[in-house]
């Protein structure tokens, strides 16, 4: 008898609301409440509202809400190589794998005069919202991230449209080819030849 008397089911049986479950308590009959009205989640404010949309009242800007950085493009490479490079492909010409592969819409090179010319707001937009047959990602890279790519693509874009006029004083058009100590064997690595420092002979 005594251990039957240890044997009960309090905690299996304990009076609680099962998930989207019915309950007469309530005049809705809903067990899950709905939240207090005007109540916002830690941190789900949003009050810099370009920051999530890109757009100023109905109108995409043209500013970053944040400054770039050496960093900040380095992430935007790593984001748009995983998200963006499969179809616009690595240079933004829009001959990524995806396309080559037989997708019937190729998407639209960055480099075009319409997309050099639209507004960092819109490209934010894009990619938050989707665009023709190109999802929305949203859901897949943070808003933070979605502005690093596009800081990203407007450097992609740069890159392929620069002058000689665009680059800094003294660099050479084209740039040296590098000299090679070693070719390596194919197994190995080819081996640069080390540059003499500023003021040491050659």
């Amino acid at each position: 008898m005594l251990a039957l008397a240890g044997c009960r089911q309090d905690m299996h049986d304990q009076p609680r609301f099962k998930p989207f479950g019915e309950s007469d308590f309530y005049a809705d009959l809903r067990s899950a409440r709905p939240p207090v009205e005007g109540t916002v989640a830690r941190g789900q404010l949003r009050e810099d509202t370009y920051l999530y949309t890109g757009k100023m009242g109905n109108d995409p800007g043209d500013y970053m809400p944040f400054p770039v950085s050496e960093e900040l493009l380095a992430r935007g490479q790593q984001r748009y190589n995983i998200y963006c490079a499969p179809c616009h492909s690595r240079v933004g010409d829009g001959n990524g794998v995806i396309p080559l592969r037989g997708f019937p819409r190729k998407p639209p090179s960055y480099h075009t005069d319409r997309l050099r010319k639209a507004p960092l707001g819109y490209l934010f937009d894009v990619i938050t919202n989707g665009f023709g047959s190109m999802p929305d990602y949203a859901s897949q890279i943070a808003p933070r991230d979605r502005w690093a790519i596009v800081a990203y693509i407007r450097a992609l874009q740069l890159s392929q449209g620069a002058t000689a006029a665009d680059l800094p004083a003294g660099q050479k058009v084209p740039s040296e080819l590098p000299q090679f100590q070693d070719l390596g064997s194919g197994a190995t690595l080819p081996v640069l030849e080390a540059k003499p420092s500023p003021g040491e002979p050659k």
